[in-house]
């Protein structure tokens, strides 16, 4: 883990991977809701996570830490949200294939494997959820869709992601929700938010 100054009021953590985010992003949320650490905004990323907001010494206060990806916890991750999904993807068939086996195979390993949400971007709402691992990674489209319908189930990389609004995409369409994951009325507006674990199961 490194910790990098970014801007006056803002700090970078590079981590090696997702989980050590996640790990680090609950600690520091929890610190935060105990009011031992002050910050703003905590946005995670892919392999960082961004603090804004915070305040002078921070930087030395994290270093002083100990890892928290290395402690022996109780599960830290947040709630568990069962997303009704319908395998009628376009690129069902191909998923299957690359991973070796039928579409009813493809089916239940997507709707048995423990979903996390690692961070979001693209779109407001849109999770990026961590929990293929390499093994069951795709590559993206060559040429991404001019339009992909809200609620679509797709996979790119290591990551699984749900469209909360129609789009253009180049994710593998694997299926689909009618269920709701971002409203501005709402608070907060997006359902799936970092930390939040995701069953996909099988309608």
């Amino acid at each position: 883990m490194r910790v990098r100054r970014a801007g006056t009021s803002a700090l970078l953590i590079e981590c090696r991977d997702g989980e050590q985010v996640e790990a680090w992003r609950h600690e520091i949320q929890r610190r935060r809701d105990t009011g031992e650490l002050r910050v703003v905004e905590i946005v995670p990323g892919a392999r960082t996570l961004l603090l804004d907001g915070v305040e002078p010494g921070t930087a030395e206060a994290l270093a002083g830490w100990s890892d928290p990806s290395t402690a022996v916890v109780a599960d830290h991750r947040g709630p568990i949200v069962e997303i009704a999904t319908v395998f009628d993807g376009d690129d069902l068939a191909d998923v299957a294939e690359r991973w070796g086996m039928t579409e009813s195979q493809a089916i239940s390993q997507l709707a048995g494997i423990d979903l996390t949400v690692a961070f979001s971007g693209f779109a407001p709402g849109f999770a990026y959820l961590r929990g293929l691992g390499e093994k069951f990674a795709v590559p993206r489209l060559a040429a991404p869709r001019p339009r992909v319908p809200a609620g679509s189930v797709g996979l790119a990389g290591e990551y699984c992601g749900i469209y909360p609004t129609a789009s253009p995409g180049g994710w593998r369409l694997v299926g689909r929700t009618a269920e709701i994951l971002f409203d501005v009325r709402d608070e907060p507006p997006a359902r799936l938010g970092p930390g939040t674990r995701v069953r996909l199961v099988a309608v």
